[in-house]
C-alpha cells in the first residue's frame, strides 16, 4: 500500500507555495487590512493558475482533480495566511454543489467570475457572501449573515471541516517558522534565545504536532474521495489534530515571541487570528470530538489492527 503523496501532487503545492509567497507576505496583509481586504489582482492570478477550477470536471472546463490535491492547496492558503475566498468557493462551494447536481455556475466558477458561498447550519455566517456584515476575530475574513436557508447536508459540513484542518495545518507551520526565526535573531543573556533549551523544547513539542497531524488530514481527504462509510469520522479526526496543533503553536509563538507577539506590529497576528477563527468553524471541537466518541465507542467504527488500512 503507497503512504506517500505523488510527485505530480507535491510539486503543484510547491508551485502555488512559491506563487504566494512572492504575492502575498505580510505586507501585503497589512495592505489588504488597511483596505478592503480583497486585491482582484492577486485572485486573477489564483485564477490563471486554475486553481478556481481545480475540482470542477474537465468536462465543465475545470482540472478535475481530488479532494487530496485540495487540502494540499488548502494548507499553502493557510501557510501564506491567503485573504481571497478560494478555499470556501473551490474547496467547499464546487463539490457540493456538485453533488447536487448543480452545474449551472462551474464555468463562471473555473473564470473566477463567480464566487459562491454555501452556508450551513452550524456555522452562524458565510465567507464572501451577500448579506449584513458580521465582525471576525480574523480582520481578513469577509463574514456575512446567511440569506436564506443554510444547509444540513452532511457532506457540507464535511468538506468544510476538512478543508479547514488543511488551512489550519499550513497556518501552524508558518507559525513555527516565523518563530524559529525569530529565535535565530532574538538575543539575549548574549545569545541568540534559540540556544536555550527551554525555547527549543517548546518548539520541537508544537512540530511534533504538526506532524502528527498532517498525516490525519491526508487521510481524511483520501476517504472522502474514496467514499468511505467512516470519512466523517476521518474527517473529525483532522478537524481536532490540526485544530490542537495550529493552537499550541501559536501559543508557543507566544512564548517564543514574548508579550510583543500580542501586537499588531508582529506579523504573527494575522496567522494566530486565522487559527483561533478556523479552530471553531465548521463545528467545534467538542462537536467533533463528540462525532469521534459515537463512531468509536458506539460501535459505528470498526477498530483494531486489521481495520485500521482496509
Amino acid at each position: 500500500m503507497e503512504f506517500l503523496l505523488n510527485e505530480d501532487r507535491l510539486a503543484l503545492a510547491e508551485t502555488v507555495r512559491d506563487y504566494l509567497a512572492g504575492t502575498h507576505g505580510p505586507d501585503v496583509l497589512r495592505r489588504l487590512d488597511a483596505g478592503d481586504n480583497r486585491d482582484p489582482a492577486i485572485w486573477q492570478g489564483l485564477v490563471n493558475m486554475g486553481l478556481t477550477g481545480l475540482l470542477v470536471p474537465e468536462e465543465f472546463g475545470g482540472l478535475g482533480l481530488g479532494f487530496v490535491d485540495a487540502a494540499l492547496i488548502a494548507r499553502e492558503c493557510g501557510r501564506a495566511c491567503l485573504a481571497e475566498p478560494l478555499v470556501d468557493t473551490a474547496f467547499v462551494a464546487v463539490p457540493w454543489l456538485l453533488s447536487q447536481g448543480d452545474t449551472a455556475q462551474m464555468a463562471a466558477i473555473v473564470s473566477g467570475t463567480a464566487k459562491p458561498s454555501v452556508a450551513h447550519r452550524i456555522n452562524p455566517w458565510v465567507s464572501d457572501g451577500d448579506g449584513a456584515a458580521l465582525d471576525s476575530i480574523d480582520p481578513l475574513r469577509n463574514l456575512t449573515r446567511p440569506v436564506g436557508t443554510s444547509s444540513s447536508d452532511p457532506l457540507l459540513l464535511d468538506l468544510g471541516a476538512l478543508m479547514s484542518a488543511a488551512q489550519l495545518v499550513g497556518l501552524a507551520e508558518a507559525m513555527l517558522d516565523q518563530s524559529a526565526a525569530y529565535a535565530k535573531i532574538r538575543t539575549q543573556f548574549g545569545q541568540p534565545i534559540g540556544a536555550f533549551q527551554a525555547v527549543k523544547h517548546q518548539l520541537a513539542t508544537a512540530a511534533v504536532a504538526i506532524e502528527f497531524a498532517k498525516p490525519v488530514v491526508w487521510r481524511a481527504a483520501q476517504a472522502l474521495s474514496d467514499g468511505l462509510v467512516s470519512a466523517p469520522v476521518h474527517i473529525s479526526h483532522a478537524k481536532v489534530a490540526a485544530s490542537d496543533a495550529a493552537i499550541q503553536m501559536a501559543e508557543t509563538a507566544i512564548q517564543v515571541h514574548g508579550a510583543m507577539g500580542y501586537t499588531y506590529e508582529v506579523d504573527l497576528h494575522f496567522w494566530m487570528k486565522r487559527s483561533w477563527a478556523l479552530s471553531g468553524a465548521w463545528g467545534s471541537r467538542a462537536f467533533h470530538l463528540k462525532r469521534i466518541d459515537d463512531a468509536v465507542i458506539g460501535g459505528g467504527l470498526e477498530i483494531g489492527p486489521d481495520q485500521t488500512f482496509a
